[in-house]
């Protein structure tokens, strides 16, 4: 049974204050405590404020050394450990503004190699100071630019030739003298191949570092413009005489060069791809695309292709001139293909070694 509380109970027993409860509060001090906590969780956990660090950054000076007389030309004071070699080109442009940053070649000794612009400074330091030789590359030009005008030259001049102007041909003579359907087949193939270049040079390629000298261009414009000439000329000459196996020469050949053609474009997609997706850890594999397969013969099949164009191109008009041509860029391909070959087998061994350069076998 409980027990009833005697009234003669000390009063404190009865005093919730006594064993910690909390007292009454009036309706003012209730609703400001109501108030005070909206405004603590407002705003949030309180947080100590961070303790402020000091880090020391090492700043790097490089002097930038002309490459002939070995006289300095300027130093580049406080360079960031995380600048690049393009970063120095542009400082450097800033106090000799007659030097542009494609223009200027930094080498680390005399007769080393010119540093690639996405090169570290950082990995170049042996202590603060650094010391660069410098080369004046010359006049520079973009990769893009170069290979449009390259390719731009020998589409015009070929449709020049191929309208046959007056102050080419005689015009009586051309009058007279009927066409053959393969002047029109090689005009519709020569287009073909250069526009498929520059289509793939504007929305295809992707360049690095991308200038070269202006000396380079003209180099190139002179070989291309000069044969495309020499080629025109005399496949749209008035006295042009057809293949000597007529009909069928000239199918099958424009049938290998068509192929040709569409095989040097998906390969280049390919390689293209490769390069965007940034996957080079691997070489290049062959796809479900037919045209790709030539992969598993070879390293470089774009220029198995290229030069599978120009040696159809020779059976199919039957001229010296696009055979002097062809055989030309079967060995400058060939070249090209040998050096591409030979990075490859550095970076992909085991799938590039039992692989030939450019054809099967021969190179």
């Amino acid at each position: 049974m409980l027990k009833r509380q005697s009234p003669g109970a000390p009063e404190h027993s009865r005093d919730p204050a006594a064993h910690g409860a909390a007292l009454p509060m009036s309706h003012n001090d209730s609703r400001s405590f109501f108030n005070l906590s909206q405004l603590v969780l407002s705003a949030g956990q309180i947080k100590p404020s961070p303790a402020l660090k000091h880090s020391k950054v090492t700043y790097f000076e490089v002097e930038i050394v002309d490459v002939q007389s070995k006289k300095q030309i300027c130093i580049v004071d406080k360079v960031p450990p995380a600048s690049t070699i393009l970063d120095v080109k542009h400082k450097f442009h800033k106090a000799c503004p007659q030097w542009y940053p494609s223009r200027v070649g930094l080498q680390l000794e005399r007769n080393g190699p010119f540093l690639k612009d996405s090169i570290s400074i950082q990995s170049l330091a042996v202590s603060s100071i650094i010391t660069l030789y410098f080369t004046d590359l010359g006049q520079q030009v973009g990769w893009t630019t170069f290979f449009l005008t390259e390719y731009t030259g020998p589409l015009l001049i070929y449709l020049l030739f191929y309208i046959r102007l007056s102050t080419i041909y005689d015009q009586v003579e051309s009058r007279k003298n009927f066409r053959h359907p393969v002047v029109h087949l090689a005009c519709f193939c020569h287009c073909l191949h250069y526009i498929r270049h520059l289509l793939e040079t504007l929305f295809v390629h992707k360049f690095s570092e991308g200038h070269t000298p202006l000396k380079n261009m003209i180099k190139g414009c002179a070989f291309y413009w000069g044969f495309t000439s020499w080629i025109a000329y005399y496949i749209n000459h008035p006295r042009y005489t057809p293949p000597s196996f007529g009909h069928k020469q000239v199918s099958y050949a424009a049938l290998a060069f068509l192929m040709c053609e569409a095989g040097n474009h998906f390969i280049n997609v390919a390689l293209a791809h490769q390069t965007n997706s940034g996957n080079r850890t691997c070489f290049p594999s062959p796809t479900y695309n037919p045209f790709t397969w030539l992969f598993l013969l070879v390293s470089c099949p774009n220029y198995t292709y290229e030069a599978g164009s120009w040696i159809s191109f020779t059976v199919m008009t039957q001229t010296l001139p696009v055979g002097i041509f062809a055989f030309l860029m079967v060995i400058q391909m060939s070249l090209w293909a040998q050096k591409k070959h030979k990075l490859y087998l550095k970076r992909f061994y085991p799938e590039v070694r039992r692989k030939a350069a450019m054809i099967p076998i021969i190179f």
